[in-house]
């Protein structure tokens, strides 16, 4: 690779420009950030990026496009987001969602719903290992407790996202601590114990937050909530099979299949409404399923064309210090989330380049896989075409860019990891 190569191309960046300019900049002017649909920007965007480079071929580019939407992490995540909608219709129809919201409304007091749902979301993606998988199954009861109480649909969705990145972000099971440890060549359990203490400040202040912010909060609800447990099962059983680390796909599958059985005794199913209802459910995730789909192409040509190199050659030349070192891990981590729109990919590209700045710096490599993982997990679970904030805005039916301001365990998630680079925390790990 030449040393032009290596330095990348500022150009190349430009596709990501035109999107984020069309889907905020025309909310912005508009005051309404539906007036642009994003697979329309997502369109646009790619057609300039066919445009970079005109001598090449056409055909050539196009090829690009089609490789990168057909990337394995994109076709996994469209049919996590499709097994999720006929999981989220059939449980709904069945009258799982309704039980589940009240039961919950009846069991603890408006001041500490959101709290709880967060936690709950904690504990699952730890237990799940993926954000995505935690944010389809838990997003239809935060949008059910929404509608009976004056939480506003956008903070009860922004929490659920919340409590799944902390989870993605410490999950053992989860790809981003694999391909973090792996990239830096640490143990699990060490990357673990350091992420913890640097992360858990952040998650107590979330929940600290929410309580005071749903504190003032009425739940406007009649006494004597109907709920029926049998009803509550598919949830229950879901969460269940994540805690035990079961495959998302395996959990969806089974969750949306215990419901119709559940549906079917009830006299809520019969076959043909049950296989209808599922059928609704996986059409409602065709958009979120083609934007990811877009996403992915628009980021092919990008990174072919040179612009995440160019990130990693621009952030890379401006190290001086160890604490330099660190923030530069932390920037070029964050830097590729916000351009490919996903946390693991961003740190398969950077991986390599952080662990040659550690050890170059003196950085511990524990530390160094930490922050890959706090960075890249804070700026998904903040930028509004990531797949947590699509897949959250896509089964409430609202512009993501409505839940940024509520995204609060992302933020504090940011801010702990920047305030341990700051003071040099933790202190005392060998070299």
């Amino acid at each position: 690779m030449s040393e032009e190569q290596k330095k990348g191309s500022p150009i190349a960046l430009l596709p990501l420009l035109i999107f984020v300019l069309l889907f905020i900049g025309t909310g912005i002017i508009t005051g309404d950030f539906e007036s642009m649909p994003i697979p329309v920007a997502l369109v646009i965007a790619i057609i300039a990026a066919l445009f970079i480079k005109p001598k090449d071929r056409f055909n050539d580019k196009i090829g690009i496009v089609t490789r990168g939407a057909g990337k394995e992490n994109i076709m996994l995540m469209v049919l996590i987001f499709l097994l999720a909608g006929a999981f989220g219709q059939v449980a709904e129809d069945m009258g799982a969602v309704d039980s589940t919201v009240n039961l919950g409304l009846s069991l603890l007091p408006s001041s500490l719903l959101l709290v709880g749902i967060f936690i709950v979301c904690c504990f699952i993606s730890i237990s799940m290992g993926t954000s995505t998988g935690t944010i389809v199954a838990l997003a239809p009861i935060a949008v059910g407790i929404a509608d009976q109480t004056e939480i506003g649909l956008a903070l009860a969705l922004a929490t659920v996202i919340g409590g799944a990145m902390f989870g993605d972000n410490l999950s053992v099971i989860s790809d981003t601590t694999i391909v973090s440890t792996q990239s830096q060549e640490v143990k699990m359990v060490d990357k673990f114990k350091t992420n913890f203490w640097i992360v858990l400040p952040g998650a107590i202040a979330a929940a600290v937050i929410l309580y005071f912010i749903s504190a003032g909060y009425s739940t406007n609800l009649a006494s004597g909530l109907e709920f029926d447990l049998i009803k509550v099962l598919p949830y229950l059983a879901v969460l269940i099979i994540a805690l035990l680390g079961v495959n998302v796909l395996v959990v969806l599958v089974g969750g949306t299949i215990f419901a119709g059985v559940v549906g079917f005794f009830d006299g809520s199913y019969n076959f043909v409404s049950f296989v209808t209802s599922a059928g609704e459910g996986i059409a409602s995730m065709m958009e979120i399923s083609i934007i990811a789909i877009l996403i992915g192409g628009m980021i092919g040509l990008i990174q072919h064309y040179g612009g995440i190199d160019y990130l990693l050659h621009f952030i890379t030349s401006r190290i001086r210090s160890k604490k330099g070192a660190e923030f530069g891990i932390a920037s070029l981590v964050s830097a590729t989330d916000v351009s490919t729109a996903n946390n693991t990919i961003s740190i398969i590209i950077t991986g390599p380049l952080a662990k040659d700045i550690a050890d170059e710096y003196g950085v511990d490599r524990k530390k160094s896989a930490s922050i890959l993982d706090i960075f890249a997990a804070a700026f998904q679970g903040i930028i509004p075409y990531g797949g947590q904030m699509l897949a959250a805005a896509g089964m409430a039916a609202i512009s993501p860019v409505e839940m940024i301001p509520y995204s609060i365990y992302p933020f504090m998630l940011l801010i702990c990891g920047i305030i341990a680079i700051l003071i040099g925390f933790p202190r005392k790990l060998k070299a």
